[in-house]
Order: structure tokens, then C-alpha cells, then sequence
């Protein structure tokens, strides 16, 4: 059974775009995930088939109607539950072999052999629903690695001034979501960035399983730098430690650059990256006074 993504939008024609090439697009043909738009203008009441009106208490732009949305969200979550039925049956039917299963589970390997349950709870029937917007929280390659490992994803591609607030109120499973501190003119782009890094994670897209752990993020670090043929380039040369063949002198470089990257380009990361490796199990900071 195969990823399924539903895509809320106003341009369903934008969808699967990019995705429909490549990695990702040999991937759709093969069924490993589908994708699925709905038009939400489709969900309006009036003539007119209205999304949108003027912000209350006035200001700039138009605001996506909350009513129209969760019409639109509501209808698309209905046909999943048989697609959860059949994903929990598949689970249920990979844990029979747990023993196999577990031994064969790795970090390069996406988690495959054992789905993890979704998340209960919520109102969205048990699938993580993502509205694009830049006053969300931005995700992470945790946060995307959760996701490709389960049965699909419902994205909500916002527009205009963003969403009625009060559409967040009545569905709290949506989780709010950005790329980054920066404002796009729809959600649509940061939708298909989305569903490409889910994709590529899926079993079986990416050649070498280690492809999707070797990289940025995964360990809360930014990857080490890339070299290539030819040896020399231009008066710059490939370091010497990469040309040794010593692979435990590769690896201690690879590491350092990746901790001295981090640490100058992503201060932030950096913090996070060395405030949870000084976090001893039970959470608490360790005193560095001692």
C-alpha cells in the first residue's frame, strides 16, 4: 500500500509538478505513493464560489473563509479511513513477524519493517494535516521522517492574508506548519518541498538507504562538505584525507567539518545539537560548574 497524499488547494494543476520526474515521479508511477488534490473553491455555497473575504477589523489583503475550508478538509478526510484501515491491516500484518521485523530495522532503512501507530486523538482520523503557513512551526527532518513513515499526509496550501483562525480552533489536529522565515505567495511551493522529502524517503526510491541518513539534519548537524573528480580544479585540490583511503581518518574529518559548519553557518542548530547531547537521560542539564 502505497504513501497517499491529499493536497488542499486552490491550483490543482500545480500538483505533482516536479514531483512528477525523477526519483519521485518513477516513484508515482510505481504506486509507492499517490497524490490527490482537492479544489477547495469546490466546497464554497455562494454563485460566486467565494474562498475568501475582507480581514475583520480591516487592513490589507482577503482571508481564506473557515467555513469553506473545513468543508473542503472534512470531505477529504472521509475516504482515508478506508486507506487507515488498510494500513493498520498491514501493520497488524507485519508485526506478526516481529522478531524478523526488529532485526532487520535500521536507521537507513526508514523504519521500514514497523510502522509506528498515528498519532490518536486528533479529528483528522488518525493522518497527520499540515496547513502551509508562515505562522507555523517549522519542520523538521524529524518531524518529515514521522510522517513518510506513515500511511499519508493531508496538506492544506494557504493563500492571500493565511487562514480565519477560527478554522484552527474547530479542527486542532492541523498542525501549522512553514519552510522557513519567509512568505510565499501560496502554500503550494511549500507544499511539493514537503512531499518531496517524505518521498525520497520512502522504501525503495533512493538507491542506497544510507542516502537518506548520511545528510543534513539527521543528526542535528549540518553534512559534511561534498568533493568530486576531477582531483583538481581551478588551483583547488581535493583534501588530502579524502584521497588517503583511511577510512577512520575520513570519517573524524567528515565530523569535524560537520561540527565547525554547523557551528558558523546554523548557530542555532549548533545550540540545539550540543544542548541535547549534554542532556543526560532524565532531561535535566548537566551543571557545568562541577
Amino acid at each position: 500500500m502505497g504513501f497517499a497524499a491529499t493536497i488542499l488547494t486552490l491550483y490543482p494543476e500545480m500538483f505533482p509538478g516536479p514531483l512528477g520526474i525523477s526519483l519521485a515521479g518513477r516513484a508515482l508511477e510505481r504506486g509507492d505513493w499517490s497524490c490527490e488534490t482537492v479544489q477547495i473553491r469546490d466546497f464554497a455555497t455562494d454563485r460566486h464560489r467565494t474562498v475568501d473575504d475582507t480581514p475583520a477589523g480591516g487592513g490589507a489583503g482577503m482571508v481564506l473563509r473557515a467555513d469553506v475550508l473545513a468543508a473542503a478538509l472534512d470531505h477529504a478526510l472521509a475516504p482515508n479511513e478506508n486507506h487507515l484501515r488498510s494500513y493498520r491491516a498491514e501493520r497488524a500484518a507485519r508485526s506478526r513477524d516481529t522478531a524478523a521485523s526488529r532485526s532487520r530495522v535500521s536507521t537507513g532503512d526508514r523504519m521500514s519493517a514497523v510502522h509506528p501507530e498515528p498519532a490518536e486523538g486528533l479529528d483528522t482520523n488518525g493522518l497527520p494535516v499540515l496547513a502551509m503557513t508562515p505562522r507555523g512551526k517549522p519542520i523538521t527532518q524529524a518531524r518529515i521522517r514521522e510522517i513518510a513513515a506513515g500511511p499519508g499526509v493531508v496538506l492544506i496550501c494557504g493563500r492571500f492574508e493565511g487562514f480565519d483562525e477560527r478554522f484552527f480552533e474547530a479542527r486542532p489536529g492541523v498542525e501549522q506548519v512553514s519552510l522557513a522565515d519567509i512568505v510565499l505567495s501560496g502554500g503550494e511551493p511549500a507544499a511539493l518541498a514537503i512531499l518531496d522529502a517524505c518521498i525520497r524517503l520512502l522504501p525503495g526510491v533512493m538507491g542506497a538507504p544510507a542516502s537518506g541518513v548520511e545528510e543534513s539534519f539527521e543528526n542535528g548537524l549540518l553534512e559534511h562538505p561534498h568533493y568530486t573528480r576531477p582531483q583538481q580544479w581551478e588551483g583547488r585540490t581535493i583534501p588530502e584525507v579524502l584521497r588517503s583511503g583511511d577510512h577512520a581518518k575520513i570519517a573524524a574529518w567528515r565530523k569535524a567539518r560537520a561540527e565547525e559548519d554547523t557551528r558558523s553557518r546554523r548557530p542555532d542548530l549548533w545550540e540545539r545539537h550540543t544542548g541535547a547531547r549534554d542532556r543526560p537521560a532524565s532531561g535535566a542539564r548537566r551543571d557545568d560548574t562541577d
